[in-house]
Formats: structure tokens, sequence, C-alpha cells
């Protein structure tokens, strides 16, 4: 099948942005199953509840790389409550598009920002206990 991708789409795929890890990260998620072809893992370092740094590492399609790699130059500069809050559908938006059988790739990319930003919470909270 032949996919449609915008402009946008086509050179965050051909020239990803923050692609690799990040040595020590203040946090890491890896979402996403190899069955169904697209994992993907989030690197962030965390400054006063900001986001400096964002990274990814992803095994999938060309919507999975640069929505990924849309989401980590979006988040870079966030507090990381605002980022949090961030949708599926900011990122296909800024994308340019996608087309509707690759929004699962804006999800996962979402999916897995989310859970990076809540396991360095949940670290957070035992760092002050």
């Amino acid at each position: 099948m032949v996919y449609r991708y915008s402009e946008i789409v086509k050179k965050y795929f051909k020239h990803p942005k923050n692609v690799g890890k990040i040595k020590n990260a203040d946090a890491i998620a890896t979402e996403g199953s190899v069955l169904c072809g697209d994992m993907m893992t989030m690197y962030l370092k965390i400054r006063n509840n900001k986001i400096v740094d964002a990274k990814f590492e992803s095994f999938g399609c060309a919507a999975n790389i640069a929505t990924a790699s849309m989401l980590t130059e979006v988040v870079k500069g966030m507090n990381v409550d605002e980022a949090e809050k961030i949708e599926w559908k900011d990122v296909v938006k800024k994308l340019g598009g996608l087309p509707p059988i690759k929004y699962h790739c804006s999800v996962l990319a979402i999916q897995t920002l989310r859970s990076a930003i809540r396991k360095w919470k949940e670290k957070q909270k035992k760092v002050s206990s």
C-alpha cells in the first residue's frame, strides 16, 4: 500500500532529529510491540521540572520515525506537566497530517513520552520521601 505523506513527514523521516540515547537520562521508556512492527524508546533529560533534552530510538515505519522526531523537538524546553498534556492530534497537525491508518504512530509517540514522564515523577516521589 502506498501512503501519501506531507513534506514535513518526509523531512523528519529522511533527516530525523534527536535520534539516539541520552547518557545518564533521567527517564527512559519503551513502548510498542515488535509483533505489530512499531517500537519506540524515549530518553529524557530533566532539570527543574523542565525537559532540557529528548532523544528517541525507533523500530518502525516512516510515520513512526517522523512522529518521534517531531515530538522530541516539541517537548524540548517544556515543563513536564505541559509536555504530558500534548495529544497525538497535536503531533499529527505539526507534521502536516498523516494517513489515518498511521495515526497509531503518533499515539505510540505520546504513550512513550507519557510513560517516561510517569517514571520520572515516580522516581521524584521516592527521592523526596
